[in-house]
């Protein structure tokens, strides 16, 4: 192609290429979700079909992104992890957040109906999203740990308060005066002694956000293994995680084996998988 009088101006785009052999986190975050999850109506203190959209959205991220390594998302965020060797758009900061920011929005908004069936999208939402670097798997695990903890203490927070709102006839003024200084042994005992509500019994998504991650598995059906998307909701803040997923931060491939539930999200790729399966039996024959 010729160049023309007017290329100089690529001069001007500056360098945002992120170091090397360093850990990209691309976090995204809802804008004024607080609003959205109002007009909405989605239910407080979770939406189940709110959590399950964010993660569906994610999944659709990675099923595109071979460079990431996993992504972990709870309330109205998600982070995604990419290789540490990752060589993606050159590592180029702005094409990265930009790609995995718009691909995640607009899943969001084209899956919406399938979760939020009877609820129609009023507006468009809006994510925004920054990039860390992290040059260890120590700090990496310490942002997974720190995500996670984030969990335990907001959902406890807004678990009570909700509970005291919709169910205690407080004020959200009142409710929150209420929870003013408490801890978590506090507010664990608030919902048990007056609600009969144990925290330990709520939804694992609740309490612990969403891990997803690729695995192998061991398919009868297919009588092949095969590697797949899973969503589970592990503890990652303990140190026995991190150890059963060793190989997980390494750079050579690994195939960790799950034997977990068959949730939605796996069922989903198993029947793809299935499909395309046949459809190549019958082409063959």
């Amino acid at each position: 192609m010729a160049k023309s009088t007017f290329e100089y101006v690529k001069n001007f785009e500056q360098d945002d290429t992120l170091l090397p052999n360093s850990w990209i986190v691309v976090r995204l975050d809802g804008k004024c979700f607080h609003k959205f999850s109002e007009d909405h109506n989605f239910t407080k203190p979770n939406d189940a079909r709110g959590l399950k959209l964010m993660n569906y959205s994610a999944y659709a991220v990675l099923s595109e992104f071979n460079d990431l390594l996993m992504a972990y998302g709870q309330s109205d965020e998600y982070s995604f992890i990419f290789k540490k060797n990752s060589t993606l758009y050159k590592r180029r900061a702005a094409k990265l957040l930009t790609t995995i920011n718009s691909k995640f929005t607009s899943s969001y908004v084209f899956y919406w109906n399938k979760f939020f069936d009877e609820e129609p999208l009023k507006y468009p939402p809006a994510f925004d999203g920054r990039i860390v670097l992290y040059p260890s798997e120590e700090n990496l695990i310490d942002y997974m740990k720190w995500r996670q903890a984030d969990v335990h203490i907001n959902n406890l927070y807004n678990t009570t308060f909700w509970t005291l709102v919709l169910q205690g006839n407080l004020s959200p003024a009142q409710a929150e005066k209420r929870l003013c200084g408490t801890v978590s042994a506090d507010k664990n005992e608030i919902l048990f002694k007056e609600f009969n509500i144990n925290y330990n019994n709520e939804p694992e998504m609740f309490k612990k956000g969403t891990l997803l991650l690729r695995k192998t598995l061991s398919n009868e059906a297919l009588n092949k293994s095969i590697s797949v998307i899973v969503d589970v909701h592990s503890d990652m803040l303990k140190d026995t995680f991190w150890k059963e997923h060793s190989n997980l931060l390494t750079k050579t491939k690994q195939y960790l084996n799950y034997e977990g539930p068959v949730t939605d999200i796996l069922n989903e790729q198993i029947v793809s998988k299935a499909k395309i399966a046949q459809e190549q039996i019958e082409i063959s024959v």
